[in-house]
């Protein structure tokens, strides 16, 4: 129940993640700036999430969870409602960044490190199942927002966001007031941690690295997909819908990828991850059809939904249970600060050369200096299981 609760939770509240993109263009337009400028309110918003995720996280291994999700939740609102009024993009980018992103990410890193405390045997599936809420968000909202906007424009689309959350998010919060449980020591059966021949401030860092190399090459289909089709001619909802094939599918891809953790473990399963999002980002560079860019995206989605919940899984099973927030909230930090980076860094590459080719290469040397960092953490992990035998 609890799992289901935090599902739906961050379904509504990953609003605050994608409403930015699709009204991107919309924006750009009626603020009259450049790509790059345009990219920035979306930039401002993961740096919100990026430092929410660790407050909110540290907030939640002293408190519990569901006090600073409902000032969290609270924030989401306003700055929704705030955004919908504001008159420049500095006013525009101020909402997103300061009470959009911050709001957000309670759904997220503090989410997960929430309901990793109520499964062990299977930390993996329930990791992945909640960290799925904001790619159904993504699957979802790209669909609600362009009907909206349609008809009432962007403005009244943001308002009519900022009450549903405030409306639907606080009840849902106020559900998981029930503090977790403690892994106490004793014959209760926890999952013990696993050995690695790291500390944990070098296993984190390992993972900083890693996370946010993935994401920098990750921001670059989820953040311009929209603009892209309108630069090929397609239009906002062609790259609408390509956005949320691409996440419905990243929600296939992360609960295969939590059975698969369960199985052969985190490390193993993100390398994995990692490999063929690498490849499924050469893939958008010769193909640029209508049809093309639908199948891509499909196999992007498909290729990289599992890699950021495995980070959390990593933690968990590396790490003290009683940092869980704080350590996740950090990696998970670096990931979202690889989406902001990278999706600020493709608007610019895009702005300096005028077309997306040269983005989608940098995101692919990016994805390498990830793939790089992923198997030197297999390697210690390794050297530490043979130590411990």
């Amino acid at each position: 129940m609890r799992l289901g609760i935090s599902l739906l939770l961050a379904t509504i509240g990953g609003a605050g993640m994608w409403a930015v993109v699709v009204v991107l263009p919309a924006v750009q337009v009626e603020f009259g700036v450049d790509r790059a400028a345009a990219s920035m309110p979306y930039t401002a918003t993961m740096v919100g999430f990026a430092a929410g995720n660790v407050l909110v996280g540290r907030a939640i291994d002293r408190m519990g969870y569901w006090i600073p999700a409902l000032a969290s939740a609270a924030a989401l609102s306003a700055g929704f409602l705030l955004a919908s009024l504001t008159t420049s993009i500095l006013g525009f980018t101020l909402a997103q960044g300061l009470l959009i992103g911050l709001g957000t990410s309670a759904i997220f890193g503090p989410l997960i490190a929430d309901i990793s405390h109520w499964f062990n045997r299977r930390r993996g599936v329930a990791v992945t199942a909640a960290a799925s809420g904001s790619y159904l968000a993504g699957a979802v909202w790209p669909i609600v927002i362009p009907y909206i906007m349609r008809s009432e424009g962007w403005r009244f689309a943001y308002a009519a966001i900022g009450v549903f959350c405030l409306a639907t998010m606080v009840p849902l919060v106020l559900m998981l007031r029930r503090g977790a449980p403690r892994e106490a020591a004793g014959p209760s059966g926890n999952r013990p941690v696993q050995p690695i021949s790291l500390s944990p401030s070098a296993l984190q860092m390992l993972l900083v690295v890693a996370g946010f190399g993935c994401c920098m090459a990750m921001s670059m289909p989820q953040v311009h997909i929209v603009a892209y089709c309108m630069d090929l001619g397609y239009g906002v909802a062609r790259g609408a819908d390509m956005l949320s094939i691409m996440l419905a599918a990243g929600v296939v891809s992360r609960i295969g990828s939590g059975f698969l953790a369960d199985r052969i473990g985190a490390v193993k399963t993100l390398l994995i991850g990692s490999a063929l999002q690498c490849v499924s980002l050469l893939f958008y560079i010769p193909f640029d059809g209508l049809a093309s860019l639908y199948v891509v995206s499909l196999i992007f989605g498909l290729s990289q939904g599992g890699i950021v919940p495995c980070y959390a899984i990593i933690v968990r099973d590396y790490m003290p249970a009683r940092e869980a927030g704080q350590r996740v909230g950090i990696v998970l930090m670096a990931t979202i600060f690889g989406m902001a980076v990278g999706g600020w860094m493709s608007g610019w590459i895009y702005d300096l050369t005028g077309s997306y080719a040269a983005a989608f290469l940098n995101g692919i040397a990016w994805n390498l200096v990830n793939l790089t960092a992923v198997l030197l953490l297999m390697w210690k992990a390794r050297r530490g299981v043979e130590a411990l035998a």
